[in-house]
């Protein structure tokens, strides 16, 4: 039996030496062993012959060379014989690799497999942590586990990822090391040098938890490709177990507030309704609702053609149902007015109707609505005594396969709308507008401002009306966890208390 010593598991460059010298002095594979440095080998082994230039010398396709630095990259040991015998059997058999049916290429392909497998996993599942050096500079260590002889093959890909890091890999068999320049090797290290963790990681779990999707998890599927031998190596693994314990409740809460597409009967009542409203155009001139901002008041599209505007809130809800003042109105169901007394002291102003509201025909009923109402009751705020609307009076969405997706409406579609909302206020005459959001305030204030800097102060408009800026209810709902949900519920609850001390008489009866 003849030896051939290597440097390491993977050492590629040393097998291919060793075969093309056993090649030439005609060594069989069976009567080749190939030994690893510090793993030791047969007593009765004699050293391989040198290469002799005068003796048969291999050729392989490429496609091969590819194949064997796979090969021994496998944890099988017999791999280093394995590969040569496939060399062996290639200067006779050339089509060797294209028999899909030989047992050799079979075994070949499933390594080349799992070996490829592998990589990919050290890719996907390798995570940095920040230490701190002697010398103040940054450095990255990462921990890992691999089933393979992978770490030379897989480590430049890292190099290349990550070139402006210094950098370690720590894995049992090798240690991968980058200094910025050059990629070095080194032995491998034990457990219990792998970092704790570093200041970056709470961020790193906060997004991680906010991109979950409960819709989408199986659980088979996610620990076959995430197999749990690498969970200790990885940070949002700890937050696994509670999502996917949560993630049928999520997944039914997710489908409770899906916006869907109206269907066939709301679109029937449209049909209907512009039917009815062509009918009393025909029989009394009204307000022609299709002309453009002509002066710039924010009375855009509002044309008088023989009649005054309307002098009550119902008779300006059945003219908005025929508004054209922007191009909002095609793609809706239907226009949403405000809703309420026509005598309430308070107005609450939102951004625009959701999907809820643009099937239903009424302001905040949707997901954002509940948080609405949940916070007036807890302030003893009475809703049946507001009057509720918002700055833009159809829904503007974004067709995604059956769902709405809501899209913020831009300054234009504010400014067609706020002749309405003008109309709105110099009917009902309120003591107090509450602003939700940015996009009710710039309606109601002709111009634009943040909520950071006008929120929770009484601002006089009139002698007789303040205005009141907070935040809109679905701004707490994308909020990204439940402590920031909870934090931001109770300020706009406070919000609300403040509308009750300004108007006593919201105040709920009993």
């Amino acid at each position: 039996m003849l030896n051939a010593d290597l440097a390491f598991p993977a050492d590629f460059d040393g097998w291919r030496q060793a075969a093309r010298a056993a090649y030439s002095n005609r060594v069989s594979p069976e009567d080749i062993a190939f030994t690893v440095a510090g793993e030791g080998g047969s007593l009765f082994a004699e050293p391989l012959p040198p290469h002799d230039p005068n003796g048969p010398q291999p050729s392989v396709p490429k496609a091969f060379v590819d194949l064997a630095h796979r090969l021994i990259c496998h944890l099988d040991a017999d791999r280093f014989v394995f590969a040569y015998r496939l060399l062996c059997r290639l200067q006779s058999e050339k089509q060797l690799l294209a028999i899909a049916s030989d047992k050799d290429v079979i075994r070949a392909m499933e390594m080349e497999k799992a070996v490829r497998r592998d990589a990919h996993k050290m890719k996907a599942f390798v995570r940095f942590r920040e230490v701190e050096t002697p010398d103040s500079g940054k450095h990255y260590i990462a921990w890992f586990e691999p089933f393979h002889h992978i770490v030379e093959r897989t480590a430049p890909f890292f190099a290349r990822r990550f070139t402006g890091m210094v950098w370690t890999i720590l894995t049992p068999e090798r240690t991968a090391h980058w200094d910025g320049a050059e990629l070095s090797f080194l032995p491998g290290a034990s457990r219990d040098m792998r970092p704790a963790g570093d200041d970056m990681e709470d961020l790193w779990l906060t997004y991680y938890a906010s991109i979950f999707n409960p819709a989408r998890l199986k659980v088979k599927a996610m620990t076959a490709e995430m197999p749990k031998k690498y969970w200790a190596n990885m940070p949002e693994t700890v937050l696994v177990k509670s999502m996917i314990a949560g993630a049928e409740a999520a997944h039914r809460r997710m489908i409770e507030t899906v916006p869907t597409l109206p269907g066939l009967r709301h679109e029937k009542m449209s049909e209907r309704r512009e039917a009815e409203m062509a009918r009393e155009t025909a029989e009394e001139p009204m307000l022609g609702l299709d002309g453009p901002d002509a002066d710039g008041t924010g009375r855009a599209g509002i044309r008088e053609t023989g009649s005054n505007a309307p002098d009550t809130i119902e008779a300006a809800r059945r003219a908005a149902t025929d508004c054209r003042a922007c191009p909002l109105w095609e793609p809706a169901t239907q226009t949403v007015f405000g809703k309420g007394p026509d005598d309430a002291p308070v107005i609450f102003v939102g951004e625009q109707p959701g999907d809820q509201e643009d099937i239903a025909g009424e302001p905040f009923i949707g997901p954002a609505g509940k948080v609405f109402d949940e916070a007036l009751l807890a302030a003893g705020v009475d809703r049946s005594q507001a009057y509720v609307t918002n700055a833009v009076k159809h829904f503007k969405f974004t067709p995604r396969g059956k769902r709405r997706i809501h899209a913020k409406p831009n300054v234009g579609e504010i400014r067609a709308c706020r002749w309405w909302l003008d109309l709105e206020r110099d009917l009902i005459k309120p003591k107090l507008i509450v602003a939700l959001g940015a996009s009710a305030a710039q309606a109601v204030l002709g111009k634009s401002v943040t909520i950071r800097d006008t929120r929770s102060r009484l601002i006089d408009l009139t002698a007789e009306t303040r205005l009141l800026v907070t935040v809109h209810p679905s701004y707490i709902l994308r909020l990204p966890d439940k402590a920031a949900q909870e934090r931001e519920r109770g300020a706009f609850q406070a919000d609300m208390a403040l509308v009750l001390r300004t108007v006593p008489e919201l105040a709920l009866a009993g």
